[in-house]
């Protein structure tokens, strides 16, 4: 017969094991990397442009960095440093199928580019556009040249995630022109742009006002750039609530965009600062962490 200390320590086995298996459940999602390979002729680099990073940031890397720090998906924004040449994103979803998607680039000065809007998803593992508005193509937002794109990726279907500095108020009134357009705001509305620029506070009141147009989520990305502080980036925490105070859970995507400042903070590291902010509860961190994503893309 088995005595009551036998008992309760089968018990508090079963509870560790069950709680393991809890928190192996919950799928975590990188909303945003990039990948590139070395200049080479079959795949040039855009001129003039410089990578984040001095050395490649292959997908072979990529894999391997998130296999170590516990990621297990991650989202691809082709990097500027490619143009709107997807083909590598795409190579590193065919490579690994479970561990990647895309989000393409498009060539934002050429309206006649929506003609390929109708069949963009038959492209395995790409599920939507990114489109950025830094330095002098923020000027397409001002004189109304972009504008091209939102009624023919509405029509598509096809979700777009937008980079800006202090421009978010455009996209309050590209919300509510194509309310089926799914818009996500990168980086918490805060680009390095802005932040160098001293405009900081202003891009993020802005993305936050964009919380009441139900179309519009945000990516709680980027955070070491957006902090002045070292890791666990104490003072980016009221920011993180008020965004998803805002937003709501659903509405909110962890990424990193890591190769933009990978020496701060390690994937792991990245990871446990959002499983150690309190005022989440762990359905908001399922949301955040993986499942918001997927959903807002589509991604089986």
């Amino acid at each position: 017969m088995s005595t009551r200390r036998e008992f309760l320590l089968a018990t508090a086995a079963l509870g560790a094991s069950m709680n393991v298996k809890a928190q192996k459940k919950r799928e975590i999602v990188d909303a945003q990397i990039h990948l590139w390979k070395a200049d080479a002729p079959e795949l040039p680099w855009t001129p003039g442009a410089k990578p984040q990073m001095p050395e490649p940031f292959t997908h072979e890397k990529a894999i391997a960095l998130m296999d170590e720090g516990g990621v297990d998906r991650a989202v691809i924004v082709t990097p500027a440093l490619l143009g709107a040449n997807n083909s590598y994103s795409l190579e590193a979803v065919r490579r690994h199928p479970s561990r990647f998607a895309v989000m393409g680039r498009i060539a934002q000065a050429s309206p006649e580019a929506a003609a390929g809007f109708a069949k963009w998803k038959e492209q395995p593992g790409m599920l939507g556009v990114r489109v950025s508005f830094l330095g002098p193509s923020a000027k397409q937002l001002q004189d109304g040249s972009a504008d091209w794109i939102w009624a023919p990726a509405e029509k598509a279907g096809l979700p777009v995630m937008f980079l800006t500095a202090a421009n978010s108020a455009y996209f309050g009134r590209v919300a509510e022109r194509h309310p089926q357009l799914a818009l996500i705001c990168d980086h918490l509305g805060v680009a390095g742009e802005a932040k160098a620029s001293g405009r900081r506070d202003e891009a993020f009141q802005q993305a936050l006002a964009l919380a009441k147009h139900p179309n519009v989520s945000v990516k709680l990305s980027a955070i070491p750039n957006f902090s002045d502080e070292d890791y666990p980036f104490r003072d980016t925490v009221p920011y993180l609530r008020r965004l998803v105070d805002a937003f709501g859970a659903r509405r909110c995507y962890w990424g990193t965009d890591i190769t933009n400042s990978f020496a701060r903070a390690t994937w792991r590291q990245r990871i446990e600062q959002f499983n150690e902010l309190a005022f989440l509860s762990e359905e908001d961190k399922d949301w955040i962490m993986g499942r918001g994503i997927r959903s807002k893309l589509g991604w089986a």
